[in-house]
């Protein structure tokens, strides 16, 4: 990866930690933000026996000054949720998608005015999804300490490692900004890098909607409409479960299973139960109410319901193909990755009949970088 000297040079370890001990003090730290002024923002959590993340530690940095926060603290500090909500207090975030997540689940604020620098990395050159801490090494010559990466952030004390580890994630964020910028600025795509961090969070918002979610069971496919339609009841009903119970979906009723009910349609417990892979626990806990899904689900006529998108006929793939290599050259001379520009699951939507036109995701900076070769990717679509 060949990057330029950053615009400004990384801050030095704070030679001390400091924590924010109270909401009023963490309310009026974050009082002295002014508008336009950047906050670098990273938590730590954990998510392993859980459906929803569960937070460890909450670190803030405002030019040089770091702060880390105990998640009661930052949960009490109506400052702290305003901020989060504000769109005019830029946040500084690197692969924020578990960050937003936890914030909408935890305290109930849907972040705004949050930038991904993962994603502008990856516009300014450095190589799409490039981890945080390749990028520290590459852009400031340092090598983080990733001892502590999985360590446990519920328990207290924290330790020094843990500590240092949880500043460094933000002690690179605002210099990192500064490099971002610059190198967008010179190409035009500063307005593109702010566009493409409040779409991402907006996606990552929808996507979390129980009755939309059985979409990314891209396996069921193959079954009919009325069954993707009992699949549909089925996936609501386990995210739901999911949510209620604070479980992980594997240890509710798995994809696969659900695929497999939504194909099967059984009628009685023993149908159930002779399905291939599901356990005896599950039937003796979910049956009726499974019974029951199957039986209402399929009685409803849903002539609107959106199909799971099947793979790409032959034909289709001769097309992509075409599609893809058009699209390519153009990412590469905008030196724009192509998994950002145009990822493969949204050029298959079109190739499937979608409309470039009215395509939301390709609109806005997409549609500016795309407009050469426009009247190319209309005419392959139309083939």
């Amino acid at each position: 990866m060949a990057v330029d000297s950053p615009a400004v040079a990384a801050p030095p370890a704070p030679a001390v930690i400091s924590w924010i001990e109270s909401p009023e003090e963490l309310d009026r730290w974050l009082g002295s933000v002014s508008t336009g002024q950047p906050l670098a923002l990273d938590t730590e959590f954990e998510r392993v026996s859980t459906f929803y993340p569960i937070p460890g530690l909450v670190q803030l940095g405002i030019g040089e000054e770091f702060r880390l926060v105990e998640p009661a603290v930052a949960e009490a500090s109506a400052e702290f949720r305003r901020i989060l909500a504000s769109p005019d207090l830029p946040k500084l975030l690197y692969a924020m998608s578990e960050d937003l997540e936890l914030f909408r689940h935890w305290l109930g604020v849907d972040p705004r005015g949050v930038v991904d620098l993962q994603i502008g990395a990856a516009m300014a050159g450095a190589g799409f999804s490039l981890g945080y801490a390749r990028l520290v090494e590459t852009l400031f010559g340092e090598t983080l300490d990733k001892s502590a990466t999985r360590s446990d952030w519920l328990a207290r004390p924290l330790s020094e490692a843990q500590q240092r580890y949880a500043l460094d994630d933000i002690r690179f964020l605002e210099p990192m900004n500064h490099w971002v910028l610059s190198n967008l600025e010179s190409r035009g795509l500063v307005e593109a890098f702010h566009e493409e961090s409040a779409r991402y969070a907006a996606e990552l918002s929808q996507q979390e909607d129980p009755d939309r979610h059985y979409l990314k069971l891209r396996g069921g496919w193959a079954l009919s409409p009325g069954q993707q339609n009992v699949l549909r009841s089925l996936v609501r009903w386990r995210e739901h479960e999911c949510q209620r119970r604070d479980m992980p979906r594997n240890r509710v009723l798995a994809d696969a299973l659900l695929i497999m009910i939504a194909e099967r349609l059984p009628s009685t417990l023993r149908e159930l139960d002779n399905i291939q892979g599901i356990p005896g626990g599950a039937v003796r806990r979910y049956g009726e109410t499974l019974l029951n899904l199957v039986r209402d689900a399929g009685a409803v006529d849903n002539p609107d319901l959106d199909l799971i998108a099947p793979p790409l006929s032959r034909d289709d793939q001769g097309r992509f193909k075409k599609l893809k290599r058009v699209v390519r050259n153009v990412s590469e001379q905008a030196d724009i990755p192509m998994e950002l520009l145009a990822p493969r699951k949204r050029l298959e939507k079109l190739m499937q009949g979608g409309d470039l036109a009215r395509d939301e995701f390709f609109r806005g900076w997409r549609s500016d970088v795309l407009a050469p070769i426009q009247t190319e990717i209309e005419d392959i679509l139309k083939q």
